[in-house]
């Protein structure tokens, strides 16, 4: 089996040593995503606004991988604050409607650049 490194200009290039995504097999799985801009490198402001925008980023590494958010299997959610978990989930549940991923959400003492959300994915590629 064999290892398949995702990048895409559509996302924020990786802030350290590790990739955008790795596809292996049947499975994609991403880095976590901040809410940072791609084209500034900058974080949105607030937490709804950088949830939103760490979707939009693991969906152009998806798409980027041959997969999509309708693929995905499995999410894990970091919160700088877990009182944001309602506002986060509303906007989450928008990308994942019709037949969510399973999930787990956990609050973290900081996230890296001073983010208030991190998403990352795990996601079916090929046929």
């Amino acid at each position: 089996m064999t290892r398949q490194i995702i990048a895409t200009p559509d996302a924020p290039a990786a802030i350290g040593p590790y990739s955008q995504a790795v596809s292996t097999g049947a499975l994609v799985f991403t880095a976590g995503q901040l809410g940072l801009n791609p084209a500034t490198g900058k974080l949105a402001e607030g937490v709804e606004a950088q949830a939103s925008q760490a979707m939009a980023n693991l969906a152009a590494i998806l798409a980027a991988a041959g997969s999509s958010l309708d693929r995905v299997v499995k999410t894990t959610i970091f919160l700088q604050n877990l009182s944001d978990f309602a506002a986060v989930n509303a906007i989450y549940g928008a990308a994942f409607s019709a037949t969510p991923p399973a999930r787990s959400t956990v609050q973290v003492a900081a996230l890296p650049l001073g983010g208030l959300v991190e998403i990352e994915a795990i996601a079916l590629v090929g046929e």
